[in-house]
């Protein structure tokens, strides 16, 4: 492993067509200074895990800090990024913390990191084919949308009705619906700042939304500070244990597959990024973000993933050193031992979070359909069609099913679809040769299918 890093040119510029490879840096200051802005961009995404999940913001960015140590230690130093929360765990952790409470919801966390690091440890040995055949862009992305778009109902809220001097009252505290006004503000500044603006500051939509929404929420009397003055500046953050039931372990599971393809893509990404064959490094990075997700489970953090937002930061300042990356963890660190940082953290009202999680889960859902796009997947063709409606309903829906003391909701029982569904139907259509048949009559052909 590289400890050291080479110095780029003079330190200070970056030629035109060149970019600062993981094994080197610019002077210190300005790694510093690109360290922190990954801290920055992390920011937003990864605190609104533990806003949206019950989770001390506080411990969730210092296993974020532990988390990215170890990534950088177990890939050698050699391949740059941030772990920050995965999304893939709200729904998961939210269902778990309301049927058993947050320390079962951690034992899930725990037992997705360890299967990420079985399967990180087979990729090392074995390599990614096994990966692509099982999981095709088809499932993948169905399985990406159909957990972004399970949370729909989050973003909007629930109220509750009761009888107050014979008149109903409904009483909304989450989601969209606990302050219209606000979360509408706050949706409004994220769509225009990701219009208005280019670069970091555009990538920032999520978090310069939230700053909005906060300072709309303060004027109109929506922010409780005193959880703010009464924290101390300097301390541990808190630390809770896991507990395992095995009834919940149902909705962890299908995250497992989520993280694979995150932690592949980012590979890929920072490989077409750098120029540098970065697959044998896949292993590493499947292996180090289970043993992240696992250390943070085990202390009261939340799942770990690698992060786009910070591949953002790489891509505008062509700098990938992973001496940024130390840089970022260290400064994640210091803030989370912090517990006044984390009570205005904390301090976010609901309402704002209720226009924030409206993009967000959207943007989770097309990221699927993203997914689809870049792998040109030819929904002309009935397997891939099938597999994403029948998987897409069920997760948006939340089909449940409880067999015994176990209980599998929508994104665990739409996971399943995806799969089953593909090979199934991959299997029959080789078997009767039906592969290039069209999916129905409404189905649009391709190109290469009008040629044929």
């Amino acid at each position: 492993m590289s400890i050291g890093w080479r110095l780029h040119g003079d330190g200070r510029t970056i030629p035109v067509g060149e970019v600062v490879a993981p094994d080197e840096r610019l002077s210190w200051p300005r790694t510093i200074g690109i360290g922190m802005q990954h801290v920055v961009a992390m920011f937003g995404a990864t605190f609104l895990v533990p806003l949206l999940t019950g989770f001390s913001p506080a411990t969730t960015l210092f296993f974020s800090a532990v988390g990215t140590v170890i990534f950088l230690l177990v890939t050698r130093n050699r391949l740059p990024s941030y772990l920050g929360s995965s999304f893939a765990f709200i729904a998961p952790i939210s269902a778990a913390t309301a049927s058993g409470g947050q320390s079962v919801a951690l034992g899930g966390i725990v037992v997705v990191g360890v299967l990420l690091a079985v399967i990180g440890a087979v990729v090392h040995v074995a390599g990614t084919g096994w990966i692509d055949r099982l999981m095709p862009p088809v499932v993948t992305g169905t399985i990406v949308a159909l957990i972004g778009l399970n949370l729909a109902p989050t973003a909007w809220g629930t109220c509750t009705q009761s009888v107050v001097d014979g008149e109903i009252v409904e009483s909304c505290t989450n989601g969209f619906r606990a302050a219209p006004v606000t979360a509408l503000v706050t949706l409004l500044a994220i769509i225009l700042c990701s219009v208005l603006f280019r670069g970091i500051l555009g990538r920032l939509s999520i978090l310069v939304g939230v700053l909005v929404g906060y300072l709309v929420a303060t004027l109109r009397g929506e922010v409780d500070f005193s959880g703010v003055t009464a924290a101390d500046w300097v301390g541990f953050p808190e630390f809770v244990t896991p507990t395992f039931d095995i009834t919940v372990l149902g909705l962890f599971v299908p995250v497992v597959l989520v993280l694979v393809a995150e932690n592949i893509g980012h590979v890929k990404s920072v490989a077409a990024m750098t120029g540098t064959d970065m697959d044998p490094l896949a292993g590493r990075a499947l292996f180090s973000d289970g043993i992240a997700t696992a250390v943070a489970g085990l202390g009261g953090g939340s799942g770990t993933t690698t992060y786009a937002e910070n591949i953002g930061v790489m891509a505008a300042t062509k700098v990938y050193s992973t001496a940024a990356y130390w840089v970022a963890a260290a400064t994640a660190l210091v803030l989370s031992l912090s517990p006044k940082f984390g009570a205005v953290v904390a301090s976010i009202p609901a309402g704002v979070l209720g226009g924030a999680t409206t993009v967000l889960y959207g943007m989770i859902g097309i990221l699927g359909a993203r997914i689809w796009v870049q792998n040109r997947v030819d929904f002309s063709d009935a397997k891939n069609l099938t597999t994403a409606a029948v998987a897409l309903v069920v997760g948006i829906a939340n089909f449940t099913w409880a067999p015994g003391d176990l209980e599998f909701g929508g994104i665990a029982l739409g996971t399943a679809a995806a799969l089953g569904v593909y090979h199934l139907m991959r299997v029959l259509e080789q078997w009767r040769g039906t592969g290039h048949e069209p999916a129905s009559p409404g189905s649009v052909p391709t190109t290469e299918s009008l040629d044929r």
